[in-house]
């Protein structure tokens, strides 16, 4: 069973709106992945999903159990998720209130 896991929006909305997957889901995917593999990190597990409600601050994702939200994220925070993941530290920069909380 996984320790934690990573939901990462990739949504590709053809609506108009912004959407998680044209706004670097994808790339911060696999660079998150990528980490997780040097860190020989094989309880824990990341996963692309669907939309999770908040497209105008996307890319977003959500930890669980921790049940700790995360918006506007880029590649750049890929560090701080792996260490989320592997520790349980939180992200603190990106955190973001689940949608329809507030």
């Amino acid at each position: 069973m996984a320790r934690r896991h990573l939901f990462v929006c990739t949504n590709a909305r053809s609506s108009g709106k912004p959407a998680c997957g044209a706004n670097g889901s994808t790339q911060l995917i696999g660079e998150i992945q990528r980490r997780l593999v040097e860190e020989k990190a094989s309880d824990v597990l990341v996963t692309p999903c669907g939309c999770l409600g908040p497209c105008f601050d996307g890319p977003t994702a959500v930890v669980y159990p921790d049940g700790v939200w995360y918006g506007t994220l880029t590649v750049e925070d890929a560090p701080g998720l792996v260490e989320h993941l592997i520790s349980g530290t939180p992200l603190d920069a990106k955190k973001t209130e689940p949608p329809g909380s507030s």
